[in-house]
């Protein structure tokens, strides 16, 4: 039982992971990006769209692009909206908070509509989309996990982009504190004046960094849906899960690798009513709230320690012009 709940808390947990880690990436260049969960809806209906299509081909089913396909439209998909984003708040100064909100809106419309439209296209009984080829290749398992008992249900019974969510993580951890090139990041969001007047291009961190974030969030919607869902694909399907991983930026004070432990931890609160005998509608509806009440604690204790490493960038949410410097 005890291995069960871990292994659906850490399931429940990938998406938020990836949009934690990308959000990260974006705030430490100074953005504060609320279409997260927009974008992620985006990737996950690009990586759907791209499996429809191949699985709906004709062409000969083959397992390596049944992965490679999806997940260069996810990425494809994600990354268009990061540009976007970076265009109306870096190019064009707009407000950050109202521009990811707009971006948010119209990215679960555009996942709707498009996700509608394939909907019809196979004219289906139910509101959703089936793509089980693809979805059992995202859901591959090492072939000795099953051997190796608790061991191998906790740790290695998993698809692979869990494994890519906890390594990219990582990695993210690493650059932005061991590379020069997390310094100059780091650096432009904590004072994109300074950081320019000592010669590091602020507009291309930012656009990197929101860029190569959305393209990690996107990610993040994916897994949803090929690995977490079976692969079926239903129109608002994918509940506050963007959300939460804005959150989790928080509770994890802007580090990547505290985002593991805090993406398992929100994954176990969010499961954990399923495994309590006649739990009310209510209840579980309390249950669910748990992640955003842990988070307010969070920020409530960092705030009152008010240490340097506990707080957003300085310059998170505001826009840099460097004539203005």
């Amino acid at each position: 039982m005890i291995a069960t709940i871990i292994q659906r808390a850490v399931m429940q947990g990938t998406p938020l992971l990836f949009g934690s880690t990308g959000e990260i990436l974006t705030e430490k260049s100074g953005h504060l990006n609320l279409g997260i969960p927009g974008i992620m809806y985006v990737g996950a209906i690009s990586g759907v769209a791209g499996a429809f299509l191949y699985e709906h081909s004709g062409a000969a089913f083959n397992p390596f692009l049944a992965v490679l396909i999806p997940l260069l439209c996810s990425l494809v998909g994600s990354v268009l909206m990061g540009l976007v984003y970076c265009f109306l708040t870096v190019t064009l100064r707009a407000n950050q908070n109202v521009t990811g909100l707009a971006l948010t809106t119209f990215g679960i419309g555009i996942g709707n509509f498009f996700g509608g439209s394939l909907i019809k296209l196979v004219d289906s009984d139910v509101p959703s989309i089936a793509l089980s080829k693809t979805s059992n290749c995202f859901k591959t398992q090492l072939p000795f996990a099953d051997n190796l008992g608790w061991f191998g249900d906790i740790f290695l019974s998993y698809g692979f982009l869990v494994y890519v969510a906890i390594t990219v993580a990582l990695i993210a951890s690493h650059i932005l504190n061991k590379t020069r090139m997390g310094l100059h990041l780091r650096a432009v969001g904590e004072n994109p004046e300074t950081a320019d007047a000592a010669g590091i291009n602020v507009t291309k961190y930012k656009y990197l960094a929101t860029c190569i974030g959305s393209a990690i969030a996107g990610l993040g919607g994916l897994y949803y849906v090929m690995d977490y869902a079976n692969g079926v694909w239903s129109n608002n399907g994918f509940g506050d899960r963007g959300w939460l991983s804005i959150a989790l930026v928080i509770f994890s004070v802007w580090r990547p690798s505290l985002s593991i432990l805090g993406s398992v931890l929100f994954g176990f609160l969010y499961v954990i009513p399923t495994y309590i005998p006649d739990i009310s509608v209510s209840a579980k509806k309390l249950f669910e709230m748990l992640p955003y009440v842990v988070t307010i604690i969070v920020l409530i204790i960092t705030s009152m320690r008010n240490k340097k490493e506990h707080q957003p960038p300085q310059a998170l949410g505001l826009p840099y012009f460097r004539e203005e410097r």
